[in-house]
């Protein structure tokens, strides 16, 4: 195997809870977090990196709050729908002082990968809840909480097909619902490898700071050196499950002219639509890691191993997913070393100076 030199980085993707928070070198910085759709806590965690303090959150899914609670033993967690969370009567005050809420409303109706509009506005049992809902309009029951709670700064993470095709009616109505709940609101892409995450995982953030703080613009330029596969590689010689036969290494494609072709595609994506060889993958960050993928590694034909997989997702080795895969909730959540490098700016461009 080849020598790869490994980087340091402000938040190493390779870390365990049994180190505590927040991150070595940081001070806590005794501001409150509230999360939403929390899932296994990547959020939360990245958070609690940077020094903020995190109080817990609302998740639909018993198993994956159960998750939740075994890990981070959060002071507040509500397993119940957002919607009928965003009716109670009987918060904490502590809820109604925040300086963050945070939520990451499910994304796959604006995914690129999954049936978009399709399956906008169709209300559905998703496996994000178990409940009938509507996707695309949880995002909108999200804001009517930041109206409800008047936090600070609201923080909003979701998929890059947000911001493409016909998606983009989405975020008008998005921006003028923050800015209805009494924010000005902005909007970034951002894209976990250039924050230390050993993958390219391109999010967008509605950050919005409320009106009456009149804080300067927010500017996020992070730059840090790309990890790639190479690093957190564990070798051929740990044990691996091989890969199915039904896995293609190649896919077909129709060209214009009507003639289907075999067609390499992306490398580190599902085992459909990957090419295997060991040189380019060594040499390259891996790609977005989804709930559903298949990943392979592509020395020798078998799966990648789940310490592997914790680590492209910046997740502690030590985490306890207890009897949930670790790469649907690595899929399904923000890597911590991303929300670590986005909350540590806006601590240091924000709250710093009120």
């Amino acid at each position: 195997m080849a020598t790869i030199e490994i980087v340091k980085h402000k938040f190493p993707y390779r870390w365990e809870l049994k180190d505590g928070f927040p991150a070595k070198g940081i001070e806590s910085n005794n501001l409150n977090v509230f999360g939403t759709f929390i899932c296994g806590g990547g959020s939360t965690m990245g958070y609690k990196l940077a020094g903020f303090n995190h109080l817990g959150g609302v998740e639909i899914d018993p198993k994956v709050a159960d998750v939740y609670k075994a890990n981070h033993n959060p002071k507040y967690l509500y397993v119940e729908d957002i919607r009928e969370f965003v009716k109670r009567n009987d918060l904490p005050k502590e809820l109604y002082d925040l300086d963050i809420l945070d939520g990451s409303p499910p994304c796959s109706s604006f995914s690129m990968a999954g049936n978009r509009e399709k399956d906008w506005g169709k209300e559905k049992v998703f496996r994000e809840g178990q409940a009938l809902q509507t996707l695309d309009d949880l995002f909108f029951d999200y804001i009517a909480l930041a109206k409800k709670l008047q936090p600070k700064v609201v923080i909003a993470e979701n998929v890059k097909g947000l911001i493409q095709g016909n998606a983009k009616s989405y975020v008008h109505k998005i921006k003028a619902g923050f800015e209805n709940a009494g924010y000005k609101v902005q909007l970034f892409l951002l894209n976990a490898a250039s924050m230390g995450v050993p993958q390219k995982r391109e999010r967008v953030f509605f950050i919005c700071q409320r009106n009456d703080l009149n804080l300067p613009k927010l500017e996020l330029r992070f730059d840090e050196i790309a990890i790639t596969f190479g690093e957190i590689d564990e070798g051929i010689n740990v044990p691996r499950k091989e890969l199915s036969t039904s896995n293609k290494l190649y896919s077909k494609k129709k060209t214009k002219t009507g003639i289907w072709q075999t067609e390499k595609k992306s490398i580190g994506g599902r085992i459909g639509a990957v090419g295997f060889g060991s040189t380019a993958i060594i040499n390259n960050t891996f790609n977005t890691i989804t709930s559903t993928g298949s990943y392979g590694y592509l020395n020798d034909k078998h799966y990648l191993t789940n310490n592997e997989l914790i680590k492209i997702g910046s997740y502690p080795l030590d985490y306890n997913f207890k009897s949930i895969e670790p790469k649907y909730l690595i899929g399904m959540s923000v890597p911590p070393c991303m929300v670590a490098n986005v909350a540590t700016e806006i601590y240091n461009q924000w709250f710093s100076k009120i």
